[in-house]
C-alpha cells in the first residue's frame, strides 16, 4: 500500500510542476537569446551585419581575433583604456562601498546609539530615491568643489549603498550571536579585535555578496560618469561605448564600421562580470538567503 502511494506521489510531481518549468525554460530562452545574439554578431564584419543574412548565426566569415584586433588598436587603443578605468572605478567602488557597508551594517546591528533608529529609517528611506535622481544634485555639488571631470567624481559617490547596509545589518543582526561578543568581551578583546577575529569571519558570505554586487554595479553604472565626465580618456567602457554608438548612428567613423567594435565591444566588457558571478557564485548565493532562512 505505502508503495503505491509513493508511486502515485512521485506520478504526480512532474505535472505539477511542469507548468513551472515551462515558465522558466521560457525565461531561460528569453534571456539567452540576446547574449547568443552578441556572440554571433561579434564574429562579423560590416557586409555581414548588414547583408540581410540570419542574425541568429554565424556567416562563412567568422574572424574574432581579426575583430579584437582592430577594436584593441582603433583610436589608439582607447577601448583598452576604457577596460582599465572601468575596472579602476569597480575596484574602488566596490571595495570602498563594502568597507563602509560592513561598518554600518554591523555597528546598526550590534550598538545601541542615539538616534539609531531614526538613521537607520534614513538609510531604508535612501533604498527608494533611484540612483539617477541623485546625479544632478551630485554634480552641482562636485562643480562647486572643482572635481569634475576627475576619477574621484565617479569614485566617491560609488562608494554609498543603502542596500549593502541594509543587508549587512540582516546578516549581522541574525549570523553573529550577541552571546559570542559578550563572551570575547569578558575574555578582554577589544571591540576592534571582537570585530576582526569574532564577527567579520562569521560575515564573509554577506561580505562577499555586497562586493560583488557593488563592483557590479559600478562597472555597469552610466548616467553617473556621463554627466561628470567630458574626457574620454577618464570614460568607463559603458560611456566609451555609447560614444562609439552615436559616432557611428551619425556615419562619422571615416572607413571603420564601429558597428562591428561595438558588439564586440560590448561582449567583451560582459566577461570580468560573469567571471565574477562564477567565482563569486557560492558565497552570494548564501549571502543573499540567510536572511530568509534565519
Amino acid at each position: 500500500m505505502a508503495d503505491r502511494t509513493s508511486v502515485r506521489a512521485g506520478s504526480r510531481r512532474p505535472q505539477r510542476y511542469l507548468p513551472l518549468q515551462i515558465l522558466l525554460g521560457f525565461l531561460v530562452i528569453y534571456f539567452l537569446v540576446p547574449f547568443w545574439w552578441i556572440i554571433v554578431n561579434s564574429s562579423k564584419d560590416a557586409p555581414g551585419l548588414f547583408g540581410g543574412g540570419n542574425t541568429l548565426w554565424f556567416t562563412d566569415r567568422i574572424d574574432y581575433l581579426g575583430n579584437l584586433e582592430q577594436l584593441f588598436t582603433y583610436d589608439g587603443g582607447i577601448y583598452l583604456r576604457w577596460i582599465l578605468n572601468s575596472t579602476l572605478y569597480a575596484i574602488a567602488g566596490g571595495i570602498g562601498a563594502t568597507v563602509l557597508a560592513v561598518m554600518a551594517g554591523y555597528g546598526f546591528a550590534k550598538y545601541r546609539f542615539a538616534a539609531r533608529r531614526f538613521s537607520f529609517a534614513v538609510v531604508l528611506g535612501a533604498l527608494m530615491v533611484p540612483a539617477t535622481a541623485l546625479v544632478i544634485p551630485t554634480f552641482i555639488m562636485f562643480s562647486r568643489l572643482g572635481m569634475t571631470n576627475t576619477i574621484w567624481a565617479v569614485i566617491l559617490p560609488s562608494l554609498l549603498n543603502p542596500f549593502g547596509v541594509y543587508l549587512m545589518h540582516v546578516y549581522a543582526r541574525d549570523a553573529v550571536p550577541d552571546e559570542l561578543l559578550d563572551a570575547a568581551r569578558v575574555d578582554g578583546a577589544g571591540e576592534l579585535r571582537t570585530f576582526l577575529q569574532i564577527a567579520l569571519p562569521m560575515m564573509r558570505p554577506a561580505v562577499v555578496t555586497v562586493l560583488l554586487l557593488s563592483a557590479v554595479a559600478s562597472w555597469n553604472n552610466y548616467f553617473l560618469p556621463l554627466a561628470m565626465l567630458s574626457d574620454n580618456r577618464l570614460f568607463p567602457v559603458t560611456v566609451g561605448l555609447g560614444l562609439w554608438q552615436g559616432i557611428a548612428s551619425a556615419n562619422n567613423s571615416g572607413s571603420t564600421s564601429l558597428w562591428s567594435l561595438i558588439i564586440l565591444g560590448s561582449l567583451v566588457s560582459v566577461i570580468p562580470l560573469i567571471v565574477a558571478f562564477f567565482s563569486l557564485q557560492r558565497h552570494w548565493r548564501g549571502g543573499l538567503s540567510v536572511g530568509g532562512l534565519r
